[in-house]
């Protein structure tokens, strides 16, 4: 069976992701072909909808697979992540836009790109083993895939807290964030897409919901919204060094370990598309940092800490206090003719 089992079953476009061996990585190979099942099924009177789900029950899918961005980068060719996170990123509005409704089963790790191809669905839902993260500046990135606009999105300032520190969300905060909508344990899933499949109707969902669990986070809500609406990392940082109790100081170790640059830039791009929150001005955005990443951020210093040497000990250029503004500016800046287009490329 290919990385990708697409299929169509009575009223269902259905969509597995099938590579549980590596977390459901999302390969380019995937990419596309998940592309291509949308625009097959977009106008087929046949399909009434989408289930996306994934093989495996460790994850729905761990972000992108970027052994290839690794290795292409180093070598100094940084047209194949361009084009990669161009692709991608299409991928992600179309998922977002859709007219057939889209029902994603979310179990397990879902993060970066998985948020992705499961995070913009019209029908989300999450189980009792789901975490869902965007930990994209933990690898010298910025939440991408459309996440910047999930965040933004966020009541108060989480977004800027889940967005910085990369922290996980179990089903009932990922509801309270709105990237997810209903709960279901993971018992009941393959009764519920066996329905979906057979009506092409999303009402079965409501039946099959259940009560969720409490969310964590709203206990936090008063100190994030207070040390996370300032404008800057340094602001940020210091409010968390100087606030009381064990949340601010986890919190601060958590922003600690990451890019600098990315937590920066991240800051601005989730204020740019809360002033202008649609799919495609977010991913527009995101793609303005993520084309510049190899040559020019923090990307292949994370991956080589995380990934390939497993030091966990990334050398960032920057520290919390010391982002220049003119490096941020120079992340998110224009991209000319090299912005992102909407278009199919070949």
């Amino acid at each position: 069976m290919s990385e990708s089992h697409i299929r169509i079953d009575r009223r269902a476009g259905r969509i597995t992701l099938n590579r549980p061996q590596a977390l459901n990585a999302l390969t380019y190979d995937m990419i596309r072909a998940i592309e291509s099942a949308l625009d097959d099924w977009r106008d087929d009177p046949a399909v009434g909808l989408i289930v996306i789900d994934a093989a495996g029950d460790k994850a729905f899918c761990a972000g992108g697979d970027i052994a290839d961005l690794y290795r292409t980068g180093k070598a100094g060719d940084y047209a194949f992540g361009r084009q990669f996170w161009r692709d991608e990123y299409r991928l992600n509005a179309k998922l977002a836009t859709c007219p057939k409704p889209i029902v994603s089963f979310l179990q397990g790790f879902t993060m970066g790109g998985g948020v992705g191809v499961g995070c913009h669905a019209r029908h989300r839902i999450v189980g009792d083993t789901s975490q869902i993260a965007m930990p994209e500046c933990g690898i010298g990135l910025v939440p991408d895939v459309g996440g910047s606009l999930l965040l933004a999105r966020a009541p108060g300032r989480l977004g800027e807290y889940f967005g910085l520190t990369g922290a996980r969300m179990g089903p009932g905060d990922a509801i309270h964030m709105g990237f997810a909508d209903h709960y279901l344990p993971e018992s009941g899933w393959a009764p519920l897409i066996g329905e979906l499949e057979s009506t092409g109707s999303t009402a079965p969902i409501d039946a099959a919901a259940q009560p969720a669990p409490p969310a964590k986070i709203p206990v936090h809500r008063g100190d994030i919204d207070a040390i996370f609406a300032r404008d800057t990392l340094a602001g940020i940082a210091g409010a968390l060094a100087a606030a009381p109790g064990d949340f601010a100081a986890r919190t601060l170790q958590a922003i600690q370990r990451n890019s600098p640059l990315s937590m920066a830039c991240a800051l601005s791009l989730i204020a740019r598309v809360r002033a202008r929150p649609t799919i495609h001005h977010a991913l527009g955005q995101e793609y303005r940092f993520t084309a510049r990443a190899m040559e020019h951020g923090d990307f292949l210093e994370g991956i080589r800490a995380a990934i390939i040497d497993k030091d966990r000990a990334p050398r960032w250029p920057h520290s919390l206090d010391s982002v220049p503004p003119d490096a941020i500016e120079a992340m998110l800046a224009p991209l000319g003719e090299h912005d992102l287009t909407w278009e199919t490329e070949t």
